[in-house]
């Protein structure tokens, strides 16, 4: 068992015995990677915030259901992905409309100063964005968050088989969508 690993076993017990100094240490440890993945999932700055610290707070609510078979990590990691997902589906019945003339940000590039990799991977971004969001979901998941096709069934709630099947459905419509970029 590794230095850090027992630390963080310390910190859990003192959170189940309501330490909130062990709680604000476990957040100190952890909020910078779920906000980031709440915000590739749901891809609005605010909502991650939200989605990151109602996790938190339903996570130390619910430290008596964490067995310890997995790392509290990857136990929270879940947690975050659920709720992200939930609210992205939640998001999804509204439809944005962008105003004619106003140019979003995050679309201008830069490329003057970035070397070959860099703008491979922002292609690879730009061209994730314009695909399905349920390909752009389930390829953020598997690729950028690490998760494998059992994790993705239980996350997504379908079948091992349709998994496979919209994973590689995703790779295509992304494939696809670079050749056009």
């Amino acid at each position: 068992m590794t230095l850090a690993n027992h630390q963080i076993e310390k910190l859990i017990a003192l959170c189940k015995k309501g330490n909130q100094l062990a709680q604000l240490e476990v957040y100190n440890r952890y909020h910078k990677a779920m906000y980031n993945i709440a915000l590739r999932i749901v891809k609005d700055t605010a909502e991650a915030e939200d989605i990151m610290q109602e996790s938190f707070i339903a996570a130390f609510q619910k430290l008596d259901s964490f067995k310890g078979t997995a790392t509290f990590g990857s136990w929270l990691k879940r947690i975050v992905v659920n709720n992200s997902i939930v609210q992205y589906r939640k998001n999804q019945r509204f439809t944005e409309i962008p105003e004619n003339g106003i140019k979003d940000e995050a679309t201008e590039e830069t490329m003057d100063t970035e070397d070959y990799t860099q703008i491979r991977v922002q292609q690879v971004l730009k061209g994730l964005q314009g695909i399905h969001t349920s390909y752009q979901t389930v390829l953020t998941l598997h690729f950028i968050e690490g998760y494998d096709y059992e994790e993705l069934c239980e996350i997504l709630n379908i079948s091992y088989a349709n998994c496979r099947t919209l994973i590689s459905r995703a790779k295509d419509s992304l494939r696809k969508k670079l050749e056009t970029l």
